[in-house]
């Protein structure tokens, strides 16, 4: 068990006794191990596949998650090694938090109500329905003023007396189109990440933790990366090794100990492992 306010781990047994009835508890490492088997890979090789260094692949087979860094790193490694042997992923993060887990960092944030948004060009619609119910009431009055002038008997034309003419109908006017809002052009994320002060495992996703990986592995001193996205969601294990500039401007993520973040062209918040 470590200090307060950090995670407490504590492994829980295979199989849990009460009363007469037993729960079998699903096995993480043994079925980690036995698809790689199946697949006939070597750890040398699930390294290049998924960036993983083989000791921490070796630690999770055997379920010595005490060898990782940390509660972070191990998520991200059981989803990436389960998913890079054809297995889902959450299923095991799910497990490793039911099991092992028993305390958080911090609580998740909770979601801010966005108020509702007027509707733009409502006025418009109204004024454009008022002009088409008039244009309406005249072009009926037309019609029948017009329908109780034919009914009428025509006067005979004599000398000296001009025919009766017909009266012109006016053209009915057509309602102007409500003009279209402009639209609103979201600037995209620009994020430059160089491992200035040593290597750093990193991992970043489009928009969410479930959105299209952009990258993950090991990001040694001297290399750096380059994304653009309308939000990016980053997990940095040595945030403090890093050097980050969005859309040319320094920021900082955090301090020394590894961080979730979700970065905007002009916010970087704090996140969690599954928003």
């Amino acid at each position: 068990m470590r200090a307060a306010g950090r995670v407490v781990r504590r492994r829980v047994p295979l199989r849990l006794h009460r009363g007469l009835q037993s729960v079998s508890l699903f096995e993480i490492g043994n079925s980690l191990r036995e698809a790689r088997l199946r697949k006939r890979l070597e750890f040398r090789e699930v390294e290049q596949a998924t960036k993983i260094r083989s000791r921490y692949l070796r630690g999770l087979e055997e379920e010595d998650f005490e060898a990782l860094p940390a509660e972070t790193y191990v998520r991200g490694f059981l989803r990436a090694y389960a998913e890079a042997l054809g297995l889902d992923g959450q299923l095991y993060v799910d497990e490793y938090n039911s099991r092992f887990v028993t305390g958080e960092d911090s609580s998740p944030l909770r979601p801010r109500r966005s108020q509702p948004r007027k509707r733009p060009g409502r006025g418009i619609e109204t004024n454009v329905i008022l002009l088409a119910l008039t244009a309406i009431g005249v072009m009926t009055a037309l019609v029948i003023a017009a329908w109780k002038f034919s009914s009428s008997p025509e006067p005979v034309a004599g000398p000296g007396r001009p025919s009766p003419s017909l009266p012109q109908r006016p053209a009915a006017k057509r309602p102007a189109r409500p003009a279209r809002p402009p639209a609103v052009r979201v600037t995209p994320a620009k994020l430059l990440v160089q491992a200035t002060g040593g290597d750093c495992w990193l991992q970043v996703h489009a928009d969410s933790a479930s959105g299209k990986l952009l990258y993950q592995g090991t990001l040694e001193r001297g290399q750096s990366q380059r994304f653009v996205s309308r939000r990016l969601w980053v997990n940095a294990g040595r945030p403090e090794n890093l050097d980050l500039r969005l859309n040319g401007e320094p920021v900082s993520i955090g301090g020394t100990s590894p961080v979730v973040v979700l970065i905007t062209a002009t916010s970087v918040t704090p996140a969690t492992s599954r928003s």
